[in-house]
């Protein structure tokens, strides 16, 4: 429940960003802009105030620290880009009209405080008015040399992580032996209720049989919101699939308190927007929901296709339980629908292309969850993709360490070992943990099993609001290496319209790797952030140069051009998308107890 405090400081927080504000911050230049005849006359007042700024900024006597100066030039740098006609044009909005509106008092109610929160700070940036280096003192180090200057350096270091081991404390993780005992408790109450042995619980085909598909059996056995207990009983109204196997309702926490397990809920559970949106939509969901446009990437049934030397091969179509923002569940029509295996025409034609395109190497197995299916029907499959020459890796894509652990059994184990060749071809599993509450000590087991065998395991994290948090996403790496799964990728959200709710600000994804992720040691963050652009295949956010930010939009939403990998390789068209506007997600952060001004730099990520 929001307090009246909440309420009061979200309030707050958006009464500080107004039109009025904004011009008091460009007061020098708000008469030249009022005294415009058209938007042209407007830009290039505004090009030439960007000139005054530079020039003041660079051109002192009391010089900023070069830290605030990089903070300058980055502001001015994306105000030019966002002054841009070209830009305007691709955006479909103009920024310059709207601050020649305002400046010459015409009313805007359509531009919100979300959009002004962005502006101002954009000016403040490039006026050198920043602030986000106003909590920190001047370096010792500056000052000392040779082992005084070391000593005084580490205790700098032991301050900063010791101030990141304070924020993680806050988030228990799945490793900890009271919340082992909890889910113990938690396993024998649910073997109690479904009439099962200790032997039932660690047979994978019974927590198959055992999938938890309706909300009646579901509060049997976890406490549930009434509005959970609604979503869950429209999804299956609507004929959407939902499905939770019981060892993952173990890793939920049997009381109404949300602060531990909000992310394994939010994983299987689904809310209100994506209800109605998935059911709104349900009968034409071939069109509205492929995010990712892999019906123009698909060159052959089962098979997507972005980059040179991998493919995606596709089997096998559902899985023992759907994340809810899943990038393929529009394409599930139910959990572990029976005809979800493809018909062995079309894996033969899909494996009859595989071998006609010898630049391929490598084929991710995925789906669904392709380790669902028998080990005789994964071995023969497995087998006629190694029996393809240039075939050097097959990754496995699968969330069963997370979701049913007992299904890496040693049998399996030996199994895909047995495709192994050291030094022709690799065998890897990549799997989807997603907060340090999913950890245990069953996946901690089937992990080892398979790191045994030779079988390298990795992991793929999506960066949502449920684990957006200051150093929240820093303790799930640092944990996944000490359980043997190596961090992969990061995946900024995806922007669909039903995954809304999990979507944070791309900002907030490089505030997090800069500020956050940059404090582990490089064993623990060998993840890459990335966003995954439709049609295009990855885009590595570390690299400012492969997008642009070239507008804010009226809802304060920054509109981003992301350039495909095949830059300066061949000529392909760049992907425009908006983001997730800041304003609101650092008032959400504020209703669940985070101090927005811990997440001030966030305004200078683009």
């Amino acid at each position: 429940m929001i307090t009246h405090f909440e309420i009061e400081r979200k309030k707050r927080l958006s009464d500080q960003y107004t039109a009025e504000v904004f011009l008091d911050h460009i007061s020098e230049v708000a008469r030249p802009l009022a005294d415009c005849t058209d938007v042209r006359q407007a830009r290039d007042v505004l090009w030439d105030w960007l000139d005054l700024v530079q020039r003041k900024a660079y051109g002192a006597e009391e010089e900023l620290h070069p830290l605030e100066l990089v903070v300058v030039r980055d502001c001015i740098r994306t105000f030019r880009m966002m002054f841009s006609a070209r830009k305007e044009n691709r955006a479909k909005f103009s920024i310059v009209r709207a601050i020649w509106d305002v400046a010459c008092g015409r009313s805007r109610p359509d531009l919100t405080a979300a959009f002004w929160a962005d502006i101002i700070h954009l000016v403040r940036g490039g006026l050198g008015w920043s602030d986000i280096y106003s909590d920190y003192r001047k370096s010792e180090v500056d000052y000392l040399e040779g082992r005084q200057a070391a000593r005084a350096r580490s205790r700098e270091l032991d301050d900063m992580w010791e101030n990141a081991r304070r924020i993680a404390r806050r988030y228990p993780h799945g490793m900890l032996s009271g919340i082992i005992a909890r889910r113990n408790g938690n396993r024998d109450r649910i073997m109690k209720v479904l009439g099962a042995s200790p032997a039932d619980w660690m047979d994978w085909r019974w927590q198959i049989r055992n999938v938890v598909r309706d909300v009646r059996r579901l509060e049997d056995l976890v406490v549930l919101s009434g509005e959970e207990k609604e979503c869950i009983r429209k999804t299956r109204e609507a004929g959407l699939p939902f499905g939770v196997t019981p060892h993952y309702i173990s890793l939920m926490d049997n009381s109404l308190n949300r602060y531990n397990d909000h992310a394994v809920r939010a994983q299987v559970l689904p809310n209100r927007k994506y209800v109605e949106i998935m059911a709104k939509r349900h009968g034409q969901r071939d069109g509205a929901f492929d995010f990712m446009l892999e019906r123009d990437t698909s060159p052959e049934d089962l098979i997507t296709r972005r980059y040179p030397t991998i493919v995606i091969f596709k089997p096998y179509n559902t899985c023992p339980q759907i994340c809810v923002y899943c990038q393929r569940n529009w394409e599930i029509d139910d959990v572990l629908d029976p005809h979800a295996l493809a018909s062995s025409e079309q894996i033969a034609r899909a494996i009859s292309w595989l071998r006609q395109h010898r630049s391929i190497t490598e084929v991710l197995v995925t789906g669904g969850d392709p380790l669902v299916l028998s080990a005789t029907k994964l071995h023969n499959l497995l087998g006629e993709i190694s029996d393809i020459d240039h075939i050097q890796r097959i990754r496995i894509g699968t969330r069963m360490p997370v979701t049913m652990p007992m299904r890496i059994t040693d049998r399996l184990a030996d199994m895909l070992a047995g495709f192994r060749i050291p030094g022709r071809r690799e065998i890897v599993v990549v799997t989807h943990v997603e907060h340090a509450y999913e950890l245990n000590p069953d996946l901690v087991d089937a992990v080892e099993k398979l790191r045994r065998r030779g079988i390298g395991v990795y992991n793929q994290m999506v960066f949502t609001f449920e684990n957006s948090r200051r150093f929240e996403a820093a303790q799930l790496r640092r944990l996944l290496r000490l359980c043997g799964v190596d961090p992969y990728y990061t995946f900024n959200a995806k922007g669909k319209e039903e995954t809304e709710r999990f979507r944070v600000p791309m900002a907030r994804l490089l505030q997090e790797q800069k500020e956050e992720a940059r404090l582990l040691s490089g064993l623990d963050r060998t993840d890459e952030a990335v966003y995954n652009v439709p049609r295009l295949g990855k885009n590595y956010l570390r690299a400012a140069q492969h997008r642009d930010i070239i507008s804010i939009l009226p809802d304060g939403r920054r509109v981003y051009e992301f350039h495909p990998w095949e830059k300066k390789m061949m000529l392909q068209e760049t992907f425009i998308i908006p983001d997730v506007a800041i304003l609101p997600y650092l008032e959400k952060l504020a209703q669940c107890g985070e101090d927005p001004d811990d997440y001030k730099s966030i305004w200078y990520y683009f």
